[in-house]
């Protein structure tokens, strides 16, 4: 196990791991998920709130089994390594917001880092800006970490408080597989079927998908690897910024060059700006929205795909931080906060202006003194 725990340590796990990710997520988007999002951690959980019938945006509305395979990759990973630790109490109701303000900002710029860096091997120069701005988030979020910002650490707690995350991506599991037999039921016996959740999406990007055993599978790779190596993408920017460390910018960088490399392969890379597939091109609306994530990613310690992967080792903390994305999808949709192709909705702009000014509120007063 020793030896095992070295090698996911090293700069060769970390490499192999972003380079896999890329290359699964391009692969998935070849397989029929949306293009240029084979794997976007935001809008993949946009897409379970609308199946649960938080919003109703018709064309964001599916259970995304790579969100299951993440948590339940990590999970295997953390059980196999005597990982799995169940804790709590770190300012619950602070990683909500920030979850909640991490959403919105995403649904503005229309994915999250993971998403951001996969629109750039898709040949989509608006996630250029995007990127921009997650840098200059995280780097505020930096400069609070380095001035005594602190949520808190976090307390050991009852074992099968660890387990909840994982009993609900089960329960979202048995919702998806179920679908068929559910639809037909509902058919039968409500005079309105399609008034009942959970909803799928009949058009737009909720109804392109790859295979949901294979979706499975791929996700469950990448959650265990991730578990393993810490992989994070909020994390590489912040370890470059405070300590110079670039061990996790390794694995961003393998990323975009496995799904660049992937994309190429399979025709999937179009250059340019306007035209791109679930994008736009205003660039202030693409720039704050990355900025606001970034920073709530960083006053959060993780991105989300890393929240994804703490949830999965029993980290209740990091698993308020994915509701409060999850209820920030519903709000974004629900009080037209999320863009489209044409641009921001008509309240993206003042959510994301809202979002940085509680977040800046919660770096300034959140400092531990000494």
């Amino acid at each position: 196990m020793k030896g095992l725990a070295d090698f996911f340590g090293s700069r060769k796990a970390i490499i192999a791991t972003g380079f896999l990710i890329g290359m699964g997520a391009a692969l998935l988007q070849k397989l029929g998920n949306p293009a240029n999002m084979g794997i976007c951690v935001a809008c993949m959980e946009r897409d379970i709130a609308g199946a649960l019938g938080f919003h109703r945006a018709a064309a964001a509305q599916y259970i995304r089994p790579e969100i299951i395979g993440l948590i339940f990759g990590a999970l295997i990973a953390a059980l196999s390594f005597g990982e799995f630790r169940a804790r709590s109490g770190s300012a619950p109701m602070v990683r909500f917001v920030l979850g909640f303000f991490a959403m919105l900002g995403a649904l503005v710029f229309l994915g999250c880092p993971w998403r951001a860096l996969l629109r750039l091997s898709g040949g989509d120069g608006n996630a250029i800006v995007g990127l921009a701005g997650l840098a200059i988030g995280v780097a505020i979020g930096v400069f609070f970490i380095k001035n005594g910002y602190s949520l808190g650490a976090s307390k050991k707690t009852h074992t099968s408080a660890g387990w909840i995350m994982p009993v609900m991506m089960i329960a979202l599991m048995l919702l998806l597989l179920g679908n068929t037999v559910w639809g037909a039921s509902k058919a039968l016996l409500y005079a309105e079927p399609d008034s009942f959740a959970p909803f799928f999406s009949a058009k737009g990007p909720g109804s392109q998908h790859a295979p949901v055993l294979i979706s499975l599978g791929i996700a469950l790779v990448i959650g265990f690897l991730a578990q393993r190596t810490r992989f994070c993408t909020m994390g590489a920017l912040r370890d470059v910024l405070l300590i110079g460390d670039m061990h996790l910018m390794w694995g961003v960088v393998a990323l975009v060059l496995g799904a660049f490399a992937t994309n190429y392969a399979f025709g999937q890379f179009n250059p340019g700006f306007a035209g791109q597939p679930v994008a736009h091109t205003a660039h202030t609306w693409n720039f704050g929205g990355m900025a606001l994530s970034g920073l709530a990613f960083a006053l959060a310690g993780g991105c989300p795909g890393r929240q994804l992967f703490l949830s999965g080792e029993g980290d209740g903390d990091a698993a308020i931080f994915v509701m409060g994305m999850i209820v920030g999808a519903a709000f974004a949709h629900n009080f037209a906060a999320a863009s489209t192709s044409e641009g921001p909705g008509l309240w993206g702009p003042a959510s994301v202006i809202a979002g940085l000014v509680v977040c800046l509120v919660i770096g300034f007063t959140m400092r531990q003194k000494a």
